[in-house]
Formats: C-alpha cells, sequence, structure tokens
C-alpha cells in the first residue's frame, strides 16, 4: 500500500514559507515537493479557508504564512488537509461473515483506534514553531540553506 505523504509535504512547505522573507509562488512549492503546481494550490486553498495561509495574485505574488507557528500543531495541519488516514496496516474484510474474522477484525480494531489517539495526541503537541526550532539547531551557524531557493532545485 502506498503511504499518504501529504502531511509531511504540507509541513515542509509551510516550514520554509514560514521564513520566506516574500511570497512562495506555486510553481516553486511544486518543484520541492516533486509535485504539480496545481496540486499545491489546491492543497494551500485549503488552508486559506482556515486562516494559515493567504495568497498574493500579481507579479510579486505567491502564498505566505500568516498564522503563528506557536499556536498551529501537526494534528491542526493533519485536520486542514482532509485527516487522511495514521495507519497503512487494515482489515482484510470489512463486513465478516466468518465469527473468526469479526474477532480478529475487532481485536484490531481496538488497537487501531488506540494507536490513532496516541499519534493524535502526540501531533497536537507539537507546533511549527517546534520544528522552526529544530531546524535552527541543525543548521550550521550563520547559514539559511533551509530556504526553498537553496534547499531545493526550482
Amino acid at each position: 500500500m502506498r503511504r499518504d505523504s501529504r502531511l509531511s509535504g504540507v509541513l515542509h512547505v509551510l516550514l520554509h514559507m514560514a521564513d520566506a522573507r516574500k511570497p512562495v509562488t506555486s510553481a516553486s512549492l511544486a518543484r520541492a515537493m516533486n509535485t504539480n503546481p496545481v496540486v499545491i494550490r489546491r492543497i494551500m486553498s485549503g488552508l486559506r479557508e482556515l486562516g494559515y495561509v493567504q495568497s498574493e495574485k500579481g507579479h510579486g505574488g505567491g502564498w505566505s504564512l500568516v498564522c503563528d507557528p506557536s499556536t498551529v500543531t501537526l494534528r491542526d495541519i493533519h485536520a486542514a488537509i482532509g485527516s487522511p488516514r495514521l495507519l497503512a496496516i487494515g482489515h482484510r474484510s470489512d463486513h465478516p461473515d466468518c465469527v473468526v474474522e469479526q474477532t480478529v477484525n475487532s481485536a484490531l480494531s481496538d488497537v487501531f483506534d488506540e494507536a490513532e489517539a496516541l499519534l493524535l495526541a502526540r501531533f497536537a503537541e507539537v507546533t511549527l514553531a517546534d520544528l522552526r526550532e529544530d531546524i535552527r539547531l541543525r543548521l550550521q551557524p550563520g547559514s539559511d540553506s533551509h530556504t526553498l531557493e537553496h534547499a531545493h532545485v526550482i
């Protein structure tokens, strides 16, 4: 099963945008995520509706982060992109006739629900500001290599 990497990708571009000195175009963000600008615009429009980003049209326009990174959590962004499934593992059949499979599904469902609740609780503890601080700690002193222009071929 293919992994859903939307959360990782959206966090990636939001963190680049957090330190951008000017709006970032959909084309630049798309190159950073190795996707199409239409995909970026679709994702960003949902984030705009929730007040996390804004867009400016015209020359020099693009997307800007407008939320306070210290108040936005991974859980917020997960919800903003539609709350994709956190676990790729699942049941063999959702509506089994076999009592053995019903028992297995029941046990697994309980464990899956607990695991997802733990993940979401942890997501709620981590903010964009926490991730920005981690980036700062990973950079060499005086480096700005995490800017979109330096970190990605655009």
